[in-house]
């Protein structure tokens, strides 16, 4: 239940998307309606995460690719992604209706992780959880504007932040 009584679904994170070359780990905060009913990250057609992606990349037929097909174009690159967001409460898909939030344990993650270097945060929902990288002096982290359609920033203005990410891409 939300905090005003109306029922709220349990959304539930998926499962995070690295392997032993994740160098940049992408950390958005729980997946929207449509990424749940796809059972794919970034799945809300309005969402801009991968034209940014494929931007930043130099990949511009990225979205238009399968989704297991983006995953390995991700990872290929050595860009992981995960939320920070294990499952809560959430009418809706919007952040500011998440309610009782269980946190992803982000350390334990980090510590499969040999050759991460940057957490790059989807969003200042999730960006709220760099707290937890205090331990980790050497990973880079860098809050990046929403890549959801809600946040109504220009996607020139947002992928002139985004961009940033191509200096952690080796």
């Amino acid at each position: 239940m939300t905090h005003d009584g109306k029922d709220a679904a349990l959304a539930r994170c998926f499962a995070p998307v690295v392997n032993a070359d994740t160098q940049v780990l992408i950390l958005g905060s729980l997946p929207g309606a449509a990424s749940l009913a796809a059972q794919q990250y970034y799945a809300h057609p309005r969402n801009q995460f991968w034209p940014l992606l494929a931007a930043v990349l130099k990949q511009p037929d990225l979205p238009a690719l399968a989704y297991p097909a983006r995953l390995q174009a991700l990872l290929a690159a050595g860009i992981g992604l995960w939320d920070v967001v294990a499952q809560a409460q959430r009418r809706g898909s919007l952040d500011a209706n998440i309610r009782d939030a269980q946190a992803n344990p982000l350390p334990a993650l980090i510590a499969q992780l040999p050759r991460l270097h940057t957490v790059a945060f989807n969003g200042a929902t999730a960006a709220r959880a760099a707290v937890q990288l205090t331990p980790y002096p050497w990973l880079r982290v860098l809050p990046l504007p929403s890549s959801s359609p809600a946040h109504t920033l220009a996607f020139a203005d947002k992928l002139a932040a985004w961009q940033a990410l191509g200096d952690d891409i080796h």
